[in-house]
């Protein structure tokens, strides 16, 4: 009888530890399908994170391009409206210089007139107009 019983309580000891080790390796297999699925979720918001930060990075390039272009056009620009400027002002010295001409040249033309109508009279008073200078910008 105390044979039987050691027997029955071994055989239970073995039953009970083929159950713990069932229940063991099923929670070994539960929590490993909890940290892959931990690991995989926390993967998404970092391979999320990784891309939305290469599209920025792509983008802030694109832009900085794009300032640098924008730069370099606006230099032209500015060059193309100073040269146009500049050509304004020197078609201004011109016009103020043909007017002086002009100016001169009655003058001259007045005088030559006078002297041919009036050879043998006396000389004509001077002028009191006084030669113009073309301006300077």
């Amino acid at each position: 009888m105390l044979s039987s019983m050691l027997k029955e309580h071994q055989l239970k000891q073995i039953s009970k530890r083929e159950e713990i080790e069932q229940k063991r390796n099923a929670a070994i297999a539960s929590s490993i399908k909890f940290t892959s699925q931990m690991v995989h979720h926390l993967n998404e918001g970092v391979s999320q994170t990784y891309l939305n930060q290469r599209k920025l990075d792509n983008e802030s390039k694109q832009l900085y391009q794009n300032i640098e272009h924008l730069s370099r056009q606006t230099n032209q620009w500015l060059i193309l409206m100073n040269n146009f400027n500049d050509s304004l002002k020197q078609l201004g010295d011109v016009e103020n210089w043909s007017k002086c001409i002009e100016i001169d040249m009655r003058e001259i033309s007045s005088i030559l007139e006078y002297v041919s109508s009036n050879s043998n009279k006396t000389p004509p008073p001077p002028t009191t107009s006084t030669p113009t200078q073309p301006k300077t910008n």
